[in-house]
């Protein structure tokens, strides 16, 4: 009975590993994908761009008096 107990171990693990290789090897398509390739694309549009907006000088007074 103990041998057959040994022989068993070894098939668990090859069916549970099986198992998992073929849960892991799934073919599925991420869900946030087209979100996130629709930022970056924002996000390297916004990167491309010449026109840079300037702050107003009121501003940049209160920011150089503190320092």
């Amino acid at each position: 009975m103990a041998a057959l107990a040994w022989l068993l171990i070894p098939l668990v693990a090859a069916i549970g590993a099986g198992l998992w290789g073929s849960w892991v090897g799934r073919n599925r398509k991420a869900a946030g994908d087209d979100m996130e390739l629709a930022g970056y694309t924002r996000f390297r549009e916004a990167m491309e761009r010449t026109d840079v907006m300037e702050r107003p000088a009121a501003e940049e007074e209160s920011h150089s008096d503190a320092v």
